[in-house]
């Protein structure tokens, strides 16, 4: 029987048409993974699978850069002397948020070994009056207790006798000096012998100061940098989630940018100019966005938000880059209940946290103690990669322009720390 060519070509053109259309159609499966998942929270992901699919999907482009090598200790531990014998007590409260808590525990801790007191395990004061927690609902106790040591005598419960009576109210300045301990404290505390510490922070000070005491400095790096850490239960899905972001960034190595910005926050500052050069004390979405695309991100990049929900004000940002999330889109969704549904903003603080230390690029869109505590964290691990936002006129620009002033000029007090 003769065949007809006629008949062949046709047959031949129609398979190549079908294996074009299901490469097609393969090519864009894999394009919406990431909108697979962030619509389907319990979809499961294939770390391996994504991987291997990148291998044939263009990178993301951008001016990421590798992390610096990770900083060691600089300090000594300090001598034991002193943490033996007690002289009285000292309480304090951990306030106003995760971020402000390396710092309180460091005066307090610095207050108590000058004085020979002994401190009473903080609890933690939420946003809300009378909102009250025990330190161990976020941070590892055993870890706390065991880093001080020898440093400084820590009870996790003020004896009866001393708790009946009232304490000395004694009103701190963040990075006490020993000038102060001195001179404001120490006569109060001699009389006395039962002290309550409120910290108090009338500007963010986290810059280098001039050596006073080497005792006393090396007492506050410990404390500040070597002391808190969060509880297992909490640490597990901070990880869990900055995991989520890097498969979802499959497309730039696992490489994402996190930026500090809370619309409550936006609302309540007005993002005036401050320090000149074009910066403001805060920037919008439609402000971040346009600097991270002048810098020189592609669109395609992942960028995570400290915003808890979505809000329409972030639209502007999701439109430029399309992978863009909150804690609501990445978080498990068995703990959404724990983490976003009970109220406890300080618990959403301690994951944002983690994940803005953990990201491979930190945006502070808004000014204050939350960028000035990550980016001591940063510069501990490496991660210098600090981009503060600015007005910037023209089409682009270099993102070595914008490097944050505590990594450029080396001011941070983890400088003075790490090495």
């Amino acid at each position: 029987m003769a065949v007809d060519p006629r008949q062949v070509l046709a047959g031949f053109l129609t398979i190549s048409m079908f294996v074009l259309l299901g490469n097609m159609i393969k090519q864009d499966h894999f394009d919406s993974v990431e909108d697979n998942i962030s619509q389907n929270s319990d979809v499961q992901i294939s770390v391996v699978k994504i991987e291997q699919e990148a291998d044939v999907l263009p990178m993301v482009k951008g001016p990421w850069e590798e992390n610096s090598q990770e900083l060691k200790p600089c300090w000594t531990r300090p001598s034991p002397n002193g943490a033996e014998e007690s002289n009285g007590y000292i309480t304090f409260s951990l306030k106003s948020g995760p971020e402000y808590h390396m710092s309180q525990v460091a005066d307090a801790v610095v207050i108590a070994r000058y004085l020979r007191a002994t401190l009473v395990l903080p609890d933690i004061r939420g946003s809300v009056p009378g909102q009250k927690r025990n330190f161990q609902d976020m941070y590892d106790v055993e870890k706390f207790l065991n880093s001080m040591d020898g440093i400084v005598k820590i009870t996790k419960e003020i004896p009866a006798e001393i708790a009946t009576g009232k304490p000395a109210v004694v009103r701190v300045p963040n990075r006490v000096t020993e000038d102060f301990i001195v001179k404001e404290i120490e006569p109060i505390f001699q009389t006395k012998g039962y002290l309550r510490l409120a910290t108090s922070f009338p500007s963010i000070n986290l810059r280098l100061n001039d050596k006073q005491n080497d005792d006393l400095d090396t007492t506050t790096c410990l404390a500040m940098f070597g002391s808190l850490e969060l509880k297992t239960e909490i640490q597990d899905v901070a990880e869990q989630m900055v995991l989520r972001l890097q498969t979802l960034s499959h497309k730039s190595d696992g490489k994402f940018i996190a930026v500090d910005l809370r619309v409550d926050v936006l609302e309540k500052k007005g993002c005036k100019e401050a320090g000149g050069q074009g910066r403001q004390s805060c920037y919008s979405a439609q402000e971040v966005g346009d600097f991270l695309k002048k810098i020189g991100f592609d669109g395609d990049a992942t960028i995570y938000l400290t915003q808890t929900w979505w809000h329409e004000s972030l639209n502007p940002l999701k439109d430029m880059f399309p992978k863009t999330y909150t804690k609501d889109d990445i978080m498990p969704p068995s703990k959404k209940g724990e983490f976003l549904l009970s109220g406890n903003v300080g618990l959403e603080k301690a994951l944002d946290l983690y994940v803005c230390s953990q990201s491979d690029v930190f945006v502070p869109a808004i000014s204050g103690m939350f960028y000035g505590s990550i980016t001591g964290k940063r510069i501990a691990s490496g991660r210098s990669q600090i981009l503060v936002p600015a007005q910037i006129s023209g089409s682009s620009a270099s993102a070595s322009d914008f490097i944050s002033s505590y990594v450029t000029m080396k001011n941070h007090v983890a400088y003075s720390c790490y090495c």
